[in-house]
């Protein structure tokens, strides 16, 4: 790129000097060829010396052309070379970059033109990738200690009851129960992760679904899980018509609900509503709870992480998927934690 820049500044300034030399040139030759003859007119005065003659004339400015080229072909170069350091600095430090650091950055300052724009880009991009390979390393080291504890448990339980001489029937068949349970856990959370990996993959088909039926039909699964948590449902359904994966809309409700009566009190209750505002389709989960702290909604939506314990097991993820179901539909998320207690979430999608 140097060298072409270079032969096309050279260009430029070899076409400029023709042009001067030849707008120099052609009137000088004109007015030796319109010379009178016979001597200067009567009045004027002569004045001595030998003058320049038109071969002279061409002669310096072959000359003149001749010199021009390598200066400015050095020029060109010099100049190309002044216009590409930043691009040499990109590449440098981009040859040296990889997963491992990817904290090093171009820091290209001044002066302000299109490749120190490129660079705070560039540097900007490289930010986004070293903030999602560790929230990626994050949830690699997450899961896998969310996995190594059902089996470590396992494990324990299988020795133990291994190792009691004992042990009769009624003991085993208690571990291979309490096992059995562990083994459950274990598929909840597999099945989990992997809704939230086909989430965060994004919306392969798009197909006319009304959340006010799939909201029914969550709730139709769910009311003896609230019932046994003594967590009362209200629910107003009106038809919300959208577009999207049926599929994963219904992760997203059933997720929101299951989120609702796990996170709530005994004496609490979850209210569900669905409705159309213009082109768009709304859905809000409100429960009552525990009281969240403002600064503490936004990281409920990260994988595995939990304010309390809760009830009935959850692994820290139904609200990530949530968050990845909704960012695959374009939706529009809002939170809100009343000062009493509970958590409030909407959902908007777009048009039907």
């Amino acid at each position: 790129m140097r060298r072409r820049l270079a032969l096309a500044y050279a260009a430029g300034i070899y076409a400029a000097g023709v042009l001067v030399l030849v707008a120099v040139d052609v009137p000088l030759a004109t007015v030796q060829m319109s010379r009178p003859v016979g001597g200067p007119p009567q009045g004027t005065v002569a004045e001595a010396g030998p003058g320049i003659g038109l071969p002279q004339l061409l002669a310096g400015s072959a000359l003149a052309l001749a010199l021009l080229v390598p200066l400015a072909l050095a020029l060109g170069w010099h100049v190309a070379g002044r216009f590409l350091r930043p691009l040499n600095a990109i590449t440098a430090t981009a040859e040296i970059i990889s997963a491992g650091n990817l904290h090093r950055r171009l820091d290209l300052g001044e002066p302000a033109d299109e490749l120190t724009e490129l660079g705070h880009t560039l540097d900007g991009l490289l930010a986004r990738l070293q903030a999602a390979f560790d929230a990626q390393r994050n949830f690699v080291a997450n899961a896998s200690h969310e996995l190594r504890t059902p089996l470590a448990g396992q494990r324990t339980l299988l020795e133990v009851a291994l190792a009691d001489p004992d042990a009769d029937a009624g003991t085993l068949r208690a571990a291979c129960q309490e096992a059995l349970e562990l083994g459950e856990h274990q598929e909840r959370l597999v099945a989990a992760l992997l809704t939230l990996a086909t989430s965060e993959r994004g919306v392969t088909r798009w197909e006319p679904v009304d959340l006010a039926e799939v909201a029914g039909g969550v709730l139709a699964t769910r009311r003896d899980q609230a019932a046994r948590a003594g967590v009362g449902v209200a629910v107003h359904l009106e038809p919300a018509p959208t577009t999207g994966d049926r599929g994963l809309l219904d992760s997203l409700v059933a997720n929101l609900v299951d989120n609702a009566i796990r996170h709530n009190r005994p004496d609490g209750h979850v209210r569900i509503t669905t409705r159309a505002e213009g082109a768009r389709a709304v859905i809000t989960v409100a429960n009552t709870g525990p009281v969240i702290p403002d600064d503490q909604v936004g990281r409920l939506f990260q994988p595995f992480q939990k304010l309390g314990s809760g009830r009935g097991g959850g692994h820290g993820l139904g609200l990530a998927i949530v968050d990845a179901v909704a960012q695959a539909h374009h939706a529009t998320l809002v939170t809100g934690a009343p000062p009493d207690g509970g958590l409030s979430i909407t959902v908007r999608l777009g048009a039907g």
